[in-house]
């Protein structure tokens, strides 16, 4: 795999080398050793997947507590996959990336804990898996609004279905401080 440099310190866009020919392809999707030679070095302890019609848009979600890193990819389609710093006392705070992931390329974006999540699905269909370092804690889920204009995500589509709980998210300004993970300039390293 070949990591592509991003704005965002911490987010990386992986892409592995695709063996195709005419039978189809073959592609390394994870490993470990590599993985943690590139700074993914906590474990993983929970896969996700979910498939989406076009327009539908997920996000940006994460973690207050037990805070999730996700190593993002898509099985089959096309999306739009978004990370957004709200660590409170980052020098990037409130930016974003994104980066389009699909079926063909096979890339995937690692999203670290600390940063919001989401996604815009520009296929028909599309079925996204990520594997993540951290349990799904709903207690301590926090949703950005996707349009928030302090933010000023540019996504590829503008009519997009949300969930109620999607729809009801706010803008990054009106987060508590209490509400939002702290920069640490030297992150713990991470233990279980």
């Amino acid at each position: 795999m070949r990591v592509v440099p991003t704005s965002l310190p911490g987010v990386m866009l992986l892409e592995p080398k695709v063996h195709g020919d005419e039978r189809g392809f073959f592609v390394e999707v994870f490993r470990a050793e590599w993985m943690a030679e590139v700074g993914i070095d906590r474990p993983f302890v929970q896969d996700n997947q979910s498939r989406s019609g076009r327009g539908v848009l997920r996000g940006l979600h994460f973690q207050l507590e037990r805070p999730q890193g996700k190593l993002v990819r898509v099985n089959r389609g096309e999306i739009f996959d978004v990370a957004v710093d709200v660590r409170l006392g980052s020098p990037t705070f409130g930016h974003w990336y994104g980066a389009t992931l699909d079926d063909r390329a096979h890339r995937q974006l690692w999203v670290p804990p600390g940063f919001a999540h989401g996604f815009c699905v520009v296929s028909e269909m599309a079925d996204v898996s990520y594997k993540c370092t951290e349990y799904y804690h709903p207690e301590s889920e926090r949703g950005v609004a996707w349009n928030d204009p302090e933010i000023g995500i540019t996504w590829p589509l503008t009519d997009v279905t949300l969930s109620k709980r999607d729809q009801a998210n706010v803008g990054l300004h009106r987060f508590a401080t209490t509400d939002l993970p702290r920069f640490a300039t030297h992150p713990e390293p991470a233990t279980r």
